[in-house]
């Protein structure tokens, strides 16, 4: 049984996992935000233009790697296209595939993005402390499980 003593000060505690993991999504979230701000650029753009640079990408397999549906995804990319960022061309393949492909622009924004995206990545390492390292294999290993995948 978990009982949780109330402060004044202090919020009450909601029992719902998803609560807590979303609430804390969005505070980290907002410090990310934050440091790329100044760039145009927030940490869902940022994410997606990162792992979009390796190399040009369908939409569902990127959609699959982020975690996200493929329709959230399209919608998330419409400001990067608009911006020049991304290009979305059709697959080599297949051609009804949408494939989206970081332009030079894109490039040389996440160049510019990268040293204030590790401002925020340390900052917040170093106010969560030395349990970080046992923090993200927690989360490695949640994200296993739920994915189905062995752990």
């Amino acid at each position: 049984m978990y009982i949780h003593v109330m402060t004044d000060q202090t919020p009450p505690v909601s029992h719902c996992t998803c609560f807590r993991l979303r609430k804390l999504s969005r505070l980290v979230t907002q410090r990310y935000d934050r440091a790329l701000a100044p760039l145009g650029l927030n940490l869902n753009q940022y994410s997606i233009l990162r792992r979009a640079a390796r190399e040009p990408r369908p939409i569902g397999d990127l959609a699959r790697e982020l975690g996200m549906d493929r329709t959230t995804l399209s919608r998330d990319i419409r400001p990067l296209a608009a911006a020049g960022w991304i290009e979305l061309a059709s697959g080599a393949v297949d051609a009804r595939q949408r494939c989206i492909h970081v332009t030079a622009a894109g490039k040389a924004l996440l160049e510019d993005a990268k040293p204030r995206w590790r401002e925020a990545q340390d900052a917040i390492n170093a106010l969560l402390g030395p349990g970080i390292g046992a923090l993200h294999d927690h989360l490695d290993h949640a994200m296993q499980k739920l994915e189905g995948r062995s752990a």
